[in-house]
C-alpha cells in the first residue's frame, strides 16, 4: 500500500507536491513548511478531552480512532504542513513484550532489560501483531488527510535504538541513563545484541507505517548527546545508518528525518553517515553552524526553543526570525528544538504559524 500511497507524490514536481515532502526531498521551499514536535498534546484542550475519554496513555495510543483524531487536531486548528502520528517511542519495546506503564507524574516505567535472558525474552516475531492498532491509526489518519487536508503530509516515527535501549535498560526516564551507559561500556556484547534487535524491530515498525500510508518517517534519538564521540558513532550513527539503508532499500522515495539531540559538532558526521534526508536540530544547535556542517543537499529542521514559544510576543518573533534568516536558501522545515511544552498558550502557536507563513 505504501508504494502506492507513500509514492503518490513521486513523479509530481514543483508546486504539485506537498510542501513538506518538497523540502524533505531537498528543495529550498520558501516560506518553509512547518510542523512542531509534540504538536498534538496536553497544551490543546481538545486533546485533553480525548485523553480523558481514552483512560490511560497506552489505551490512547492503541485505540486507532482516538489516536487518529489526536493526530489531526493540530492540523484542524493551525494548518501545519505535517501531521505526525500520535504515539510514543516506547511502543516498540511494548510491542516486543516488555511490560510498560505510564505513571502519573512519574513518566514511563518498564521492567528493566539488563541481561541475555531478558533480551532473549523479547518477541520480535510478534511486534507487528501487537502494534497493529498503531498501523491502523496511520491508515485512518492518511485517509482523513487525503479527504480534508490533501496538502498535509503524514509523518511516521520511531525512537532510535540507543534512546529506546536506554529506557529499556534503565527501566524509567533518567537525567543521565547511568545504568544503560555503563552496560554499553562494560558489556558491549550483550548491549549490542539488544541494539541489533532494536534495529530489526525499528526497521519493521517503520516499514509497517509506510505500508499503512506514512509519507515520511522520523528517527528520534533524544538522548544521543550524552554519549562520548566513540560511543555516539557506535550506538547512534551505525544503528541509524542500518535502519535508513533498510528502509530506503524498499522505499527509496520515502524521506527520513533524523534527530540526534545534542549531537553538537557531530551533526555533520551523523548527516553524512546515516544517509538521512533531513537532520533535525535541537535547541542548543546554532543553525549557522549546522548549515556549514551539513551538506547543502541534506535538509535541516528546527529549532525554535519551546520556551520561546511559551513566552510569545517579541521574544518568539526574534528567535524565529533568526532561524529563518539562517536557513533561507537551503532545504528547511521549521520546527521546535524539542517537544512543545504543555503550558504553551495556543495563541502563541498561532502567532508562530503566521510569522513562518510570512517568511519572517
Amino acid at each position: 500500500m505504501a508504494e502506492a500511497q507513500g509514492g503518490a507524490n513521486e513523479g509530481v514536481s514543483g508546486e504539485g507536491r506537498k510542501p513538506l515532502l518538497r523540502a524533505l526531498g531537498g528543495e529550498a521551499v520558501w516560506p518553509p513548511p512547518m510542523w512542531l514536535m509534540r504538536q498534538a498534546g496536553r497544551y490543546l484542550p481538545e486533546y485533553r478531552e480525548v485523553r480523558a475519554q481514552a483512560g490511560d496513555f497506552i489505551a490512547l495510543c492503541t485505540t486507532p480512532n482516538l489516536a487518529a483524531e489526536v493526530t489531526i487536531q493540530p492540523i484542524r486548528r493551525y494548518g501545519m504542513d505535517g501531521a505526525i502520528l500520535f504515539s510514543d517511542i516506547l511502543m516498540v519495546p511494548w510491542a516486543l513484550g516488555q511490560p510498560l506503564r505510564f505513571a502519573e507524574g512519574e513518566g514511563p516505567v518498564l521492567e528493566p532489560v539488563r541481561d541475555a535472558a531478558a533480551i532473549g525474552a523479547l518477541q520480535l516475531d510478534r511486534m507487528r501483531e501487537r502494534a497493529a492498532p498503531i498501523f491502523e491509526t496511520v491508515r485512518l489518519t492518511r485517509a482523513a488527510l487525503e479527504a480534508h487536508a490533501p496538502k498535509v503530509a503524514l509523518i511516521g516515527f520511531a525512537g532510535s535504538p540507543w534512546t529506546v535501549a536506554a529506557y529499556m535498560v534503565e527501566g524509567h526516564g533518567s537525567r543521565d541513563f547511568h545504568t544503560a551507559r555503563g552496560m554499553a561500556y562494560a558489556d558491549p556484547q550483550t548491549f549490542g545484541k539488544l541494539i541489533r534487535i532494536l534495529v530489526d524491530a525499528t526497521t519493521d515498525y517503520l516499514l509497517a507505517q509506510i505500508e499503512a500510508g506514512a509519507e515520511a518517517v522520523m528517527l528520534f534519538d533524544s538522548w544521543a548527546g550524552m554519549l562520548s564521540p566513540g560511543q555516539f558513532r557506535r550506538w547512534v550513527i551505525e544503528p541509524s545508518a542500518t535502519i535508513v539503508r533498510n528502509v530506503k532499500r524498499l522505499h527509496p522515495s520515502i524521506p527520513v528525518i533524523g534527530f540526534p539531540r545534542l549531537a553538537g559538532p557531530l551533526i555533520g558526521e551523523y548527516a553524512s553517515r546515516t544517509g538521512v534526508n533531513t537532520v533535525a536540530m535541537d535547541t542548543a544547535m546554532d543553525p549557522r553552524f549546522a548549515a556549514s556542517a551539513v551538506a547543502p543537499n541534506v535538509g535541516l529542521q528546527g529549532n525554535l526553543d519551546p520556551l520561546a514559544l511559551v513566552a510569545g510576543g517579541i521574544a518568539l518573533e526574534t528567535e524565529a526570525r533568526q532561524i529563518l534568516a539562517a536557513m533561507r536558501g537551503r532545504p528547511f522545515v521549521f520546527n521546535l528544538g524539542h517537544g512543545i511544552e504543555k503550558v504553551t498558550p495556543t495563541e502563541h502557536v498561532s502567532q508562530l504559524v503566521r510569522l513562518v507563513r510570512s517568511g519572517g
